[in-house]
C-alpha cells in the first residue's frame, strides 16, 4: 500500500474517532454515550482506516516496514482529530468544550502509572474488538464484539491514547505534562495490545 492512502486511511480514523467523542461529550447519560462512540470503531474497522490502537497490537513478530507504517498511521490519527476537535471549537458548543476541558484535567490528576496500566488495559479491549471484527465470520457477533469492547473501556475508564487527544484540542491544554501523558498511554495501548497478539500467537494449535 502506498504511503500517502496509509496516511489517508489514518486520517480518516482520526476524523471519525473524533466524531464518536464529540458524540459522547454531548450526551448526559454516559452509558449511551459509550454506546454511540463504538460507531467511531465500527467505521474504521469496517471501511479498512488505519487506528493505530487497532494496528499496533500486530507489530510483533518483527514485520519490514511495520514500524513506518504504525508511524505514518498515528501522525494521520492526531492530525485527523485534531482537526475535529480544532474545527469544534468554532462550533459554539461551550458546554461540550468545558465537558472535555474536564476530562482531560482528570486524566492528569492521575499517576504515570496508574495511566499507563489503565491504557494497557484498553489496549487489550481494542485488540479484541479489532482482531474479532477480523477473525468472526458472523456478521452480528463481529459488530457486537467491536461495540462492547468500546463501551467496556469507556465506562471502564481505561485510556485510549487517539480519543484523549480530542479532549486535549478541545481543552486547550497544551503543556510538557500533557504530552508526557499522551506518550504514557501510546505506550500503555501498544503494550497491551501486542501482549494479548503474542498471547494468542502462542495459544494456535501446532501441527
Amino acid at each position: 500500500m502506498k504511503d500517502s492512502q496509509v496516511f489517508l486511511k489514518a486520517v480518516m480514523a482520526g476524523l471519525f474517532i473524533g466524531i464518536a467523542g464529540l458524540v459522547f461529550l454531548s450526551v448526559e447519560n454516559k452509558t449511551l454515550g459509550a454506546l454511540l462512540f463504538s460507531f467511531g470503531l465500527l467505521m474504521v474497522v469496517s471501511k479498512g482506516y488505519f487506528l493505530y490502537t487497532g494496528k499496533v497490537g500486530y507489530a510483533l513478530p518483527y514485520q519490514k516496514g511495520y514500524l513506518k507504517v504504525l508511524l505514518k498511521t498515528l501522525l494521520g490519527n492526531i492530525i485527523g482529530i485534531g482537526a475535529v476537535g480544532l474545527l469544534f471549537q468554532l462550533s459554539g458548543m461551550t458546554e461540550v468544550i468545558a465537558s472535555a476541558e474536564m476530562l482531560f484535567i482528570s486524566k492528569l490528576s492521575k499517576t504515570w502509572y496508574e495511566a499507563f496500566i489503565l491504557a494497557i488495559f484498553c489496549g487489550m479491549l481494542m485488540y479484541v474488538g479489532v482482531n474479532g471484527y477480523k477473525k468472526y465470520d458472523n456478521p452480528l457477533l463481529k459488530v457486537l464484539i467491536v461495540i462492547f469492547a468500546v463501551v467496556i473501556f469507556i465506562l471502564a475508564k481505561f485510556e485510549h491514547s487517539i480519543a484523549n487527544l480530542l479532549y486535549l484540542f478541545l481543552g486547550n491544554h497544551y503543556s510538557m505534562i500533557s504530552l508526557v501523558y499522551v506518550l504514557i498511554w501510546i505506550l500503555g495501548n501498544a503494550f497491551g495490545a501486542i501482549l494479548l497478539n503474542v498471547v494468542e500467537e502462542k495459544l494456535k494449535p501446532t501441527a
